[in-house]
């Protein structure tokens, strides 16, 4: 393994976050004229200066990626993005290194658990900066990097397939994977832009509907208000976040297959998708029914309203919030968590476990069933029409079994750290499904969390967005021997 190329290639998301740093400046300076453009453009200069020494002061490290090469490179990026992205929570709204990561972290995970308060108040360009940041991350910085650099065309498969989330990693929409890339942020900008004009139509001004566009399609929930969805309190606003966070949890190469034939039946023929949909309205119906039931709201209508938006919102990992469902019955609050570890699709930027690993779950044992009754019997295990090969599944079992331990163990060590079980329990499900929203003591966010706390729950954001297994790899021995 070639850990100077490692390095190398870092420089490039450095050079990202430079560019980046250098938009938000000048929107500061020139735009929102909120005075904190110098800060953005101090961490602009530092940033494009380090990774152009690193692009070109880092000789003989042009050539092949190879598979360790491409994991360290993953890991790191995404350690590193939220290192550096939280320096302008520091130097600007004066948050501590370790809460500033944290909102960095959460940002480019799309997680949007958050430390900040106060948002209403703070500068134009901050605010816009933390949404952009989920934007960023919401496809993947890595498909954005081998989407915009070509010279990644040689290895550029490895670092797709090491950062794409689901069961089934090979699958490309062009021969080129550059190309395969680029398609996939062209649906990102359009289904963006969408959102943007759809949201403006709503009733938000251009600033709101840029900024939530943002987090939706990213299926982030950052807002800019600390009542999130429920500061707009409009019937319009909350459908237009309902679209399109159902959108942006739908795999984007499907939406490209179906933009491409202008035939949107190919959503329900798709089993995955088909299940995510019948997935969201059980849940809405049987959530709604409860809470009409027991009196919470005046009328099926208005619970169905909060209930869809809330069931939709969690399964989609995008932690919008429309009423204050931590008042909601206690089993409520046990089956949001259920549908936030269930989550999107596969190829989406949503969190969670992903509908296919849950449909294959169930599936297999139910194949067991019918080998218990049937012990002759020959069947065999389909998705989507196409039999599942059994490697496929060995790693449906094992990402399922080690989601399954990691939350019992970090839920344990946050549990030391002063948390009672429902926070800590719902803490480590916002964050390892990049979820954002939590119960308990950190229903409103996440400072009663101490720093050691926040420092798990960085790095369970990190395992959750690249699906424990690019992270894990790096701790195993045989990773590091030659």
């Amino acid at each position: 393994m070639n850990r100077l190329r490692s390095l190398y290639l870092l420089s490039i998301p450095v050079l990202v976050l430079g560019a980046v740093f250098l938009l938000f400046g000048l929107l500061s300076a020139f735009l929102f004229d909120d005075n904190v453009h110098l800060a953005f453009f101090e961490l602009a200069a530092a940033a494009l200066v380090a990774g152009t020494l690193g692009l070109f002061g880092i000789p003989g490290t042009i050539g092949n990626i190879g598979a360790r090469e491409s994991l360290l490179f993953v890991a790191l990026t995404w350690t590193l993005m939220g290192l550096l992205g939280g320096l302008p929570f520091m130097l600007i709204n004066d948050l501590s290194f370790t809460d500033a990561t944290f909102e960095a972290v959460s940002g480019i995970t799309t997680t949007g658990a958050t430390v900040m308060t106060g948002l209403d108040a703070m500068p134009k360009s901050l605010l816009l900066y933390r949404q952009f940041l989920q934007w960023m991350g919401g496809l993947g910085v890595i498909i954005l990097v081998v989407a915009i650099m070509p010279m990644l065309n040689i290895g550029g498969m490895r670092l797709y397939k090491a950062e794409t989330p689901g069961p089934v990693k090979g699958e490309k929409l062009a021969p080129r994977i550059s190309h395969t890339a680029r398609y996939l942020w062209y649906v990102y900008l359009v289904l963006t832009l969408a959102c943007i004009l759809s949201y403006w139509l709503a009733g938000m001004d251009i600033y709101e509907a840029i900024a939530h566009s943002f987090t939706t399609v990213s299926t982030g929930g950052f807002s800019t208000k600390d009542a999130s969805m429920g500061y707009f309190d409009s019937v319009a606003i909350e459908w237009v976040a309902n679209v399109f966070m159902l959108l942006g949890a739908i795999n984007f190469g499907l939406h490209f297959i179906v933009f491409s034939g202008r035939n949107p039946r190919q959503y329900w023929r798709d089993e995955e998708t088909r299940w995510f949909l019948l997935i969201v309205a059980g849940a809405s119906l049987l959530i709604g029914a409860g809470l009409w039931l027991a009196g919470a709201y005046q009328g099926i209508d208005t619970s169905l309203r909060y209930v869809i938006f809330q069931v939709i919102s969690f399964i989609t990992s995008t932690g919008f919030v429309s009423t204050d469902y931590t008042q909601w019955p206690i089993a409520t609050a046990l089956m949001l968590i259920i549908l936030a570890y269930i989550g999107g699709c596969a190829g989406s930027t949503a969190g969670g476990n992903k509908v296919v690993r849950n449909a294959l779950t169930i599936k297999a044992i139910l194949q067991e069933i019918k080998y218990l009754i049937h012990p002759r019997g020959v069947f065999t295990l389909k998705f989507n029409r196409r039999p599942v090969t059994r490697d496929v599944m060995d790693s449906v079992k094992g990402y399922m079994f080690i989601a399954a331990t990691l939350t019992i163990i970090l839920t344990l060590l946050l549990m030391m750290t002063g948390l009672d079980f429902l926070s800590a329990l719902s803490a480590v499900s916002a964050c390892i499904n990049v979820n954002g929203p939590a119960f308990g003591a950190l229903s409103s966010n996440f400072i009663p969390v101490s720093d050691i706390g926040t420092w798990i729950l960085s790095l369970t954001m990190i395992l959750g967005r690249l699906e424990f297994f690019t992270l894990l790899a790096l701790f195993h021995p045989a990773f590091w021997r030659r």
